[in-house]
């Protein structure tokens, strides 16, 4: 069996962070066909809902970039690695000493996520911080009231490319963890398109073995899937790459991604991944 795995934000969705019209009749086609499809992004449950809904995901979804597998038929979280308590403190204290300001994501019960943050610093974390709580339906509390034992998915932060840098270079000695980065995109207010913000950068942290492509593999074995098409565009995508049979990048990816790309298809605002598969697959 054939499994296709879309990466979100940059690929799969426009710039609008919308599936199109015209990419969720190609869905449609798949669905028609039997080819089934699933997500692989760096988004929670939450904020990959939103998008998603009504073009039938319906098979277990790769969140936070491989930590977590959720199980839409079962309603649960089927498969996760979490960051220890040692490995969040170590993260917390690398992005103090750069004044980073933390956003620890965390799963209790199970299933329930909340997000705790440190004291907001600037203009664009209290605007990240409202698009969490309100459009992407995350609860939010003071980093001074993370539990102890709390279940630990990632944690994330905004700042200038020389903090990023150092943060990075701290924790490169953790076997157990992972680093994943890039420049910071504004939300898009009242459905103007999305800008890149060339002064701020974005980090987010992982353990190690809950990389996109980790997932896909725990996924071949779970559903007995013999081949994998890959579309992605960040660095979060390289692992996805080195486990799928195939790989895409839309024009828009980065540097690393375009260079190992079986092919670049166009560009993720003018439905690039839809007009391939309609190719790839001979969609009519």
């Amino acid at each position: 069996m054939t499994l296709v795995v879309f990466d979100l934000d940059g690929t799969l969705l426009n710039r609008q962070s919308r599936i199109s019209s015209f990419t969720a009749d190609t869905l449609a086609m798949m669905r028609a066909r039997n080819i089934r499809y699933t997500v692989a992004t760096g988004r929670t449950l939450q904020a990959a809902t939103g998008p998603l809904e009504n073009h039938h995901f319906v098979l277990p979804m790769i969140l936070k970039n491989g930590a977590i597998i959720w199980s839409p038929k079962e309603a649960r979280y089927s498969h996760h690695h979490l960051l220890t308590r040692e490995e969040v403190w170590h993260v917390l204290a690398a992005f103090t000493l750069n004044e980073l300001t933390p956003f620890v994501f965390a799963l209790h019960d199970g299933h329930r996520h909340a997000l705790y943050h440190g004291p907001l610093r600037s203009r664009s974390e209290e605007k990240l911080a409202a698009l969490f709580e309100a459009e992407r339906n995350l609860p939010l509390e003071p980093l001074s009231a993370l539990p102890d034992e709390v279940s630990v998915i990632n944690v994330f932060s905004l700042g200038s490319d020389t903090a990023v840098d150092r943060v990075r270079a701290s924790i490169s000695g953790e076997q157990h963890l992972v680093t994943y980065s890039g420049i910071a995109i504004h939300e898009p207010e009242l459905g103007a398109p999305s800008t890149p913000n060339r002064g701020l950068y974005w980090i987010d942290i992982h353990h190690s073995m809950g990389s996109k492509g980790n997932a896909i593999n725990h996924l071949r074995s779970e559903l007995e899937i013999e081949h994998v098409i890959a579309f992605g565009d960040g660095d979060n995508d390289l692992s996805m790459f080195e486990c799928a049979d195939e790989r895409y990048a839309p024009q828009n990816a980065d540097p690393a991604i375009l260079d190992i790309a079986d092919k670049v298809i166009g560009h993720h605002d003018e439905d690039g991944v839809a007009h391939f598969l309609r190719e790839r697959f001979e969609l009519l």
